[in-house]
């Protein structure tokens, strides 16, 4: 008899291979739109001779995609549960102008000498209003059986008349101390640093805590160098842009938004991701009768889902008085664009059923970062709305044919 040998495959390197391949086909339209931003901003570095990527435009650059993506955050899961929201830009505009009223003219009367009960107050009533209107349209959306469509583009209308008599055809002033540090403050440049640190520990620990949650229930494990690496790419795009920011030598730091839109983006990730609401949500996209038959309260995840849309409006026009100082005519108006074009970039399925926070989050930085480079290029605002409608249909129709060749 002779002997043969068998030569057993590298098992770990088989694993890890296989593990980066499922990664990436399941992200992959996140992972396009990533190279895309990549390849945006080094045309538009190259453009600008280096400007663009000037710590001042990185910072800012970031601070104005936080109102768009605010709400995104939100839009995700309505796009997700097979509906849309068109009236969450004049929304957010109504709550800057309500916020903005009230620090010009209520809170200096009634808290003359106490800049920061007035804008505490402010930012109260701000978030109040925009949860009870989502409470309102969440209802005669979920309860009465209104199309979510009709529902909103009639908001629309009444917040743009709203707006309209609250100001009066005036701009009211909304740069007092304290609250104008909500949108144009910056955490210290030590602090930011700390807070990295924060970051990538609470990512290991989660990290190791998922797997051996996954370990106990008996759940498949992806290759330990996979979650490795991923948070190793984290922790060095922070290392990167807390680098960046730190050394804009006239306001060094995080600004305040972009803090404000990562604690969000967090909260709302782990909610959509690890909670009955939020696998509810993605249920329901995914098929309507199923999740029914299931036992799932459509309507009381629906009626939730525009709450907490509502909620995030509010949030998103407190920034954004805060950021801009003030309460105009034109507040909000043509965000719900910028904010459903973000959702559908990041791979929010219009079908439904699909879609990441993370992902929003990148769609919307797509969207301020062709903005700002247009406009640091001086291009005529009308070449402005053809780009951004033209990747908007590409990322449906990389969508669409993602799905065919799934199916």
């Amino acid at each position: 008899m002779s002997n043969s040998t068998v030569t057993q495959p590298a098992q770990p390197q088989k694993t890890l291979l296989s593990g980066l391949t499922r990664r990436f086909r399941q992200d992959f339209q996140t992972y396009t739109m990533i190279v895309a931003l990549v390849a945006i901003w080094g045309y538009f570095a190259v453009a600008t001779e280096g400007s663009y990527v000037s710590p001042q435009n990185i910072s800012n650059l970031f601070r104005q995609m936080s109102v768009t993506s605010l709400m995104a955050a939100g839009m995700v899961l309505v796009i997700v549960t097979g509906n849309i929201d068109l009236s969450v830009g004049r929304l957010a505009g109504y709550v800057s102008v309500i916020v903005a009223y009230l620090q010009a003219n209520t809170w200096t009367t009634v808290f003359p000498d106490q800049p920061a009960l007035a804008a505490i107050s402010s930012v109260i009533v701000g978030l109040s209003v925009g949860t009870l209107w989502g409470i309102a349209q969440g209802y005669i959306i979920a309860y009465l059986r209104v199309p979510a469509f009709i529902v909103t583009l009639g908001s629309l209308f009444i917040l743009q008349g709203l707006v309209l008599l609250q100001t009066e055809g005036k701009t009211i002033p909304a740069n007092q101390p304290v609250f104008s540090e909500i949108g144009q403050g910056y955490l210290p440049a030590e602090l930011s640093w700390g807070l990295v640190a924060v970051i990538a520990a609470f990512l290991v620990f989660n990290m190791l805590n998922g797997r051996r949650n996954k370990r106990r229930y008996g759940f498949p494990l992806p290759a330990l160098t996979v979650d490795v690496l991923k948070i190793a790419a984290y922790t060095v795009l922070l290392v990167v842009y807390v680098g960046v920011v730190n050394s804009y030598s006239i306001a060094p730091g995080i600004p305040y938004p972009v803090l404000l839109l990562a604690l969000i983006a967090v909260v709302v990730t782990y909610v959509s991701n690890n909670t009955r609401f939020g696998r509810y949500a993605y249920a329901i996209g995914g098929n309507r009768d199923a999740a029914r038959l299931s036992g799932i309260s459509i309507k009381r995840n629906i009626f939730l889902i525009f709450v907490l849309m509502g909620f995030l409006c509010g949030v998103a026009g407190v920034v954004l008085a805060s950021y801009v100082g003030y309460g105009t005519i034109g507040a909000g108006g043509g965000y719900e664009l910028d904010v459903i074009a973000s959702a559908i970039l990041g791979g929010t399925s219009t079908l439904g059923g699909v879609g990441t926070i993370p992902g929003a989050m990148i769609g919307g930085l797509i969207m301020a970062s062709l903005s700002t480079g247009l406009q640091m290029l001086n291009a005529p605002p009308a070449l402005t709305y053809v780009i951004k409608g033209s990747v908007l249909v590409f990322a449906v129709l990389l969508d669409v044919y993602l799905k065919r060749n799934d199916s």
